[in-house]
């Protein structure tokens, strides 16, 4: 029987990606995570002491996430419900999610957290469509707490190298265009991430982004939107903050919208 403290893994996987997403905290032990060292998307590993608190998590909805969902998940969770979290325990835990076959992060490449245990990406300032994608797949998919750094062109290798960041989106390193596939599809790939929204996202992203409109209806109007929003901001946070939305709103048409269609009028008068 469910409890009300709980939530399944159908309906977690409907809120990732999206940004009512819980913020899903993997405390599997060391044990269980080396013998599958895969994560939930979106997931934060922690140790389950207590001693940590809620603190850090701010006032976002946790799902705690242990091996089965049991002992482990369930105490953490409740202690961080003391401490005034909305904290649910994933049902059956880590081994429901992947015996469900739904989606589980390759990490071996993913960068070097910080002492606030972000991952750090860095990438060409003034972005247009690939390098806002990217950051939006890894803070909705990858690490919600990831920052990324625009800096100039020439100084980016440095930059990553200097401060423990992973380079995107520019020539001769890993998160790069490979062949016909651009940054994006790169990272759908190593990741592990290659779902239908994702993969349909990822066509309107590469024929924007390659200057192929053909690969998608949709990849003239994300170019349009993209361009619009590279001059509407000087800054290019700023341009991200927006960009986010602009990359919710595609994902969510490309899961759950493609054959709704509009017509007007709405009410055509009967003869």
């Amino acid at each position: 029987m469910s409890s009300i403290h709980s939530i399944t893994p159908e309906k977690l996987s409907r809120l990732i990606g999206t940004p009512k997403s819980p913020l899903v905290i993997d405390v599997r032990t060391e044990e269980d995570y080396a013998a599958d060292p895969r994560l939930i998307p979106g997931s934060l590993r922690r140790n389950a002491e207590l001693a940590n608190g809620a603190h850090e998590f701010g006032a976002r909805p946790l799902a705690i996430v242990c091996h089965k969902g049991a002992k482990i998940s369930q105490g953490f969770a409740a202690y961080l419900r003391n401490e005034g979290a909305s904290a649910e325990v994933l049902e059956g835990g880590f081994v429901a999610w992947r015996d469900a076959k739904l989606p589980l992060i390759a990490t071996k490449h993913l960068p070097k957290r910080d002492d606030r245990n972000r991952t750090l990406w860095v990438t060409r300032e003034r972005p247009k469509v690939d390098r806002i994608a990217c950051p939006w797949l890894i803070k909705r998919f990858i690490d919600p707490h990831a920052v990324v750094m625009f800096v100039k062109p020439s100084e980016v290798i440095a930059v990553g190298e200097r401060f423990g960041a992973a380079p995107f989106d520019v020539e001769g390193v890993f998160w790069s265009h490979r062949g016909e596939l651009c940054t994006f599809d790169v990272m759908l790939e190593e990741f592990g991430l290659q779902t239908e929204p994702l993969q349909q996202l990822a066509d309107m992203v590469r024929g924007a982004d390659t200057a192929r409109l053909d690969l998608s209806p949709q990849a003239a109007g994300l170019l349009a939107a993209s361009l619009g929003l590279s001059r509407m901001y000087a800054d290019d946070l700023e341009q991200l903050e927006a960009g986010m939305l602009l990359y919710d709103a595609f994902y969510r048409w490309c899961r759950d919208a493609t054959e709704e269609t509009h017509n007007w009028p709405s009410h055509k008068a009967k003869n």
